[in-house]
């Protein structure tokens, strides 16, 4: 088992208004030009959803190169996606590995709601910890030196002074590279999964049983410890075969695990 990582910031709570009846959860859609059917249906759902308020839970875009990327046509798009969907409803946002240069200050100028990782979420008897999850999966060290770097101000500090273009090429290389290590490692290999002592802990820290979390690419619920369980997201992808989109929604009467044709048509 590997050791517990530094303690994790602590939960920021965030109470959910007594009139929500049903909220999404929603991660790992790794937009991008190259997905244009993703894009569609994710939009389309933005749209449509009846939920009363929807939380994505990282990794909204395959890559973002800074708060300037708005100035670029998909990225554009996907802003006023965003804009408007945040008129109809609550939606808020928590960064993941790909995503982490998404700032608060852009997320609240485009009417989002910035989500800590961790977050505890209060819903009615629910108390749901989420997070995207990279941070836990203590057993990628490289990973876990990587995510070191490049969450160091000074890193980010040295990016950001490159010109947008650069960036977008720096990120498409990094990206490119993780892709062709991972076709060599076995699918249960490709995507580290949490660790699940240091999961627990998190777990007990917030006085909550069920942590909600994507990144690994895993969907479905599991155990980690007696009396402790976890929701795993689903990835989007409806560009290549076979296409996955998921959405769990809570309800009062619990968690729910939608496709996304059913997660539009019933509340």
């Amino acid at each position: 088992m590997s050791a517990l990582p530094d303690p994790l910031p602590p939960a920021t709570d965030w109470a959910a208004p007594a009139h929500w009846q049903a909220i999404d959860f929603i991660s790992d859609l790794h937009l991008s030009a190259t997905l244009p059917r993703t894009f569609e249906a994710w939009a389309d759902y933005l749209q449509r959803t009846p939920a009363d308020a929807l939380l994505i839970l990282g990794d909204l875009f395959e890559f973002w190169p800074g708060s300037d990327a708005v100035e670029l046509p998909f990225e554009a798009r996907c802003a006023e996606v965003l804009r408007d969907a945040a008129r109809r409803r609550p939606l808020g946002v928590m960064v993941g590995n790909r995503d982490f240069l998404l700032t608060a200050e852009l997320l609240q100028g485009l009417g989002l709601q910035p989500l800590a990782d961790p977050t505890l979420l209060k819903a009615g008897p629910h108390r749901l910890l989420l997070t995207h999850g990279d941070a836990l999966c203590l057993d990628d060290r490289p990973y876990q030196q990587f995510r070191a770097w490049t969450r160091n101000p000074a890193t980010q500090r040295e990016f950001m002074a490159r010109p947008l273009a650069e960036r977008v090429q720096l990120g498409a290389q990094v990206r490119h590279a993780s892709e062709a290590g991972r076709q060599n490692q076995a699918p249960a290999e490709a995507w580290g999964d949490l660790d699940p002592a240091a999961c627990v802990a998190c777990l007990q820290a917030a006085n909550a049983v069920t942590m909600i979390h994507g990144h690994t690419h895993r969907p479905g619920p599991s155990a980690l410890a007696p009396g402790f369980d976890r929701q795993v997201l689903s990835d989007w992808d409806l560009d290549d075969a076979p296409p996955r989109a998921e959405v769990l929604r809570l309800r009062a009467d619990g968690l729910h695990r939608l496709a996304l044709a059913e997660a539009l048509a019933a509340r």
